[in-house]
């Protein structure tokens, strides 16, 4: 099979919404003018340079492009008009899609020539106030937040590493020693800055009408429900597994514990689908798809940057959109969410209860 590579290229005046492609121009062309010479004429080359392509696409895609018989219009050789065929067909097919890219490159870039624009790069754990956030700042301040959603130790990671200038992780006010031991050894006190960002809820996701009367972790192993979790390094799965180590439910006994996906909206469709009976998650993803949600916990969603990054326009903007009553008001739309210190900036110490903790208290208590 074939491989397909796409490009585009900046341009002064309104662009072309199709994807080009040469060769594709150049059998058009050729069909189109029955002539090497005039097919050269129309896409402005030399006869010598479409010649020479010609052969070097025979040459590359191992069979013939066109029926050189001298003396004689040039034709297409049904190959070559299986080509125009196909893509003919994709682009018809491609249509729409190729003009939402098309309207979204050309808003990216718009960004780009903007003096007034601030971007700001951001990994975070997934989240749904993020999300709304990213539309919020761009529309409302012109400060656009490129999101990478990802687990919570790899989005603080991505921070030490460079890759991001903030990072979004979530933690219960009372974590104990398993938030203790992902979290401590990513954040340093006077290198890391926390800003306050949401409270929010998390808990089981289930069918509507919660038939199976899923109340609490236990239920899941009682009755012997299907459970779909969250992958390694993100906040849900270690909020899971301190919630089973409170509860003393070793994690073979859920069923389904090594079912994994990457995102709250990817659980809540396993629950929607029938895949599952339940999964940890947040009141959004649920309500989106029609299920419903059992409250367990609520936990506080940070954002943490470098000390050094507070002062830089980007983050002082950010920080102001965070803390302006419009976006709180915003945030309140958002199901099981609400503000908390948004904007504000914290310390690791005071705002991380279980941070001075001693590992063996902190392993007892957890």
């Amino acid at each position: 099979m074939r491989k397909v590579e796409l490009s585009y290229i900046l341009a002064t005046s309104s662009g072309n919404k199709r994807i080009r492609n040469p060769l594709i121009e150049l059998l058009a062309a050729v069909r189109a003018s029955g002539s090497i010479t005039a097919a050269a004429t129309a896409v402005g080359f030399s006869y010598r340079y479409v010649w020479g392509e010609l052969k070097r696409w025979e040459a590359e895609l191992g069979r013939p492009l066109i029926v050189w018989n001298k003396g004689q219009p040039a034709q297409l050789t049904p190959f070559g008009e299986r080509l125009l065929w196909a893509e003919r067909m994709a682009q018809a097919r491609l249509a729409p899609q190729l003009e939402a890219m098309h309207a979204e490159l050309e808003r990216a870039f718009a960004v780009a020539f903007d003096e007034n624009a601030q971007v700001q790069t951001l990994y975070a754990s997934h989240d749904d106030a993020v999300a709304a956030l990213r539309e919020f700042a761009a529309a409302g301040a012109n400060l656009h937040l490129d999101v990478r959603f990802c687990g919570s130790v790899e989005a603080i990671q991505a921070l030490n590493e460079g890759r991001c200038a903030v990072a979004g992780f979530h933690a219960r006010p009372r974590a104990g020693a398993m938030a203790r031991q992902a979290y401590r050894p990513l954040l340093t006190p006077g290198e890391h800055k926390l800003i306050g960002f949401a409270e929010r809820a998390q808990g089981l996701i289930v069918a509507p009408g919660n038939p199976l009367s899923l109340r609490s972790l236990g239920d899941l192993v009682a009755r012997k429900a299907r459970f779909v979790n969250r992958t390694l390094g993100t906040g849900t799965r270690l909020l899971l597994d301190e919630l089973l180590d409170e509860a003393q439910i070793p994690a073979k006994a859920i069923r389904g514990y090594d079912d994994a996906q990457p995102s709250h909206e990817a659980v809540a469709q396993a629950v929607a689908s029938g895949e599952a009976d339940a999964a940890l998650g947040i009141q959004a993803a649920a309500q989106r798809h029609g299920l419903d949600f059992v409250p367990l916990e609520t936990e506080h969603y940070y954002l943490v940057c470098l000390k050094t990054a507070l002062d830089e326009a980007p983050m002082l903007l950010l920080r102001k959109v965070l803390q302006g009553p419009q976006w709180q008001a915003r945030m309140m739309q958002v199901p099981g969410y609400r503000p908390l210190l948004s904007g504000q900036v914290l310390s690791l110490k005071a705002s991380l209860p279980w941070w001075n903790l001693p590992p063996k208290r902190a392993q007892k208590r957890a």
